[in-house]
């Protein structure tokens, strides 16, 4: 296994990896969802007069629909399907007298999931310094550094300087780039909160971006900042993929990316 797959399993098999990993990763409470006082009044009044279609519109209209079903988003795309399909209409409905108002309230204010916070956290993390270096959003800056410096900016301004300068060949965007000792290191920053679907996706993501092409003249190691689940010992799809199929290459966790860094 590598050796800095090695390093990140152990860190999250033995020591006090999730108390370390919040630095990087410092998740928040989510405050509940706004609901415009508009927005409430029609509500209820669709709601008490028994105005099916306003009280279907209205709720269509706000982030959350109050009802979990595959039909829901057919009917967002399409408001006048509303018209066409009466009997998923009334079904539809038919959940929402059953729940009453105060549900009804509670479920379109419900806050934001926790993961969909986590994509700028690892940004932020790298822009407060963590690495002990220079973080610049400039092209000709990390191109012409003599220094240690780390590239933070857009996924599509990164993805450009990529295709540009180092002959990157994928379309997927990079979390980070980085240039130690005239080295530069690219990569994915994924934190995986549990296995399977979408959290799979999300690892293979960051696989595909590690093992992609390079055209240039310039020294590129391609690396995949990732945390969470892969790292629990076990038979899962993961764990297997980090320490047998690419047992080789640098997957890590970012709590060892200054290290890793440095060692080269």
């Amino acid at each position: 296994m590598n050796y800095w797959t090695a390093k990140s399993v152990e860190l999250a098999n033995q020591k006090d990896y999730l108390d370390r990993l919040f630095r990087v990763y410092p998740m928040s409470v989510n405050p509940r969802r706004e609901l415009p006082s508009k927005a409430e009044r029609d509500i209820e009044k669709h709601f008490n007069k028994r105005n099916y279609k306003e009280l279907l519109l209205t709720l269509l209209n706000q982030d959350l629909f109050p009802v979990k079903d595959s039909y829901v988003a057919f009917l967002k795309r399409d408001r006048t399907a509303i018209d066409r399909n009466p009997r998923t209409v009334e079904r539809l409905v038919g959940m929402l007298y059953e729940m009453g108002l105060d549900d009804i309230y509670d479920k379109i204010t419900e806050p934001k999931e926790t993961n969909r916070q986590i994509g700028p956290l690892f940004r932020n993390w790298l822009e407060k310094g963590s690495l002990g270096c220079k973080v610049t959003t400039s092209h000709n800056e990390i191109l012409t550094s003599k220094d240690n410096i780390v590239l933070n900016s857009s996924d599509d301004d990164m993805l450009k300087f990529a295709r540009a300068h180092l002959g990157y060949q994928h379309t997927k965007g990079l979390d980070f780039i980085a240039k130690f000792n005239q080295v530069y290191v690219v990569g994915e920053a994924k934190f995986l909160t549990d296995y399977g679907g979408h959290q799979n996706a999300q690892f293979n993501d960051a696989i595909i971006t590690m093992l992609a092409h390079y055209d240039t003249d310039k020294k590129v190691v391609p690396i995949a900042i990732l945390d969470g689940v892969l790292y629990l010992k076990g038979r899962n799809k993961m764990y297997k993929d980090i320490t047998e199929t690419h047992r080789d290459a640098n997957i890590f966790s970012a709590l060892l990316l200054r290290d890793f860094l440095y060692s080269l």
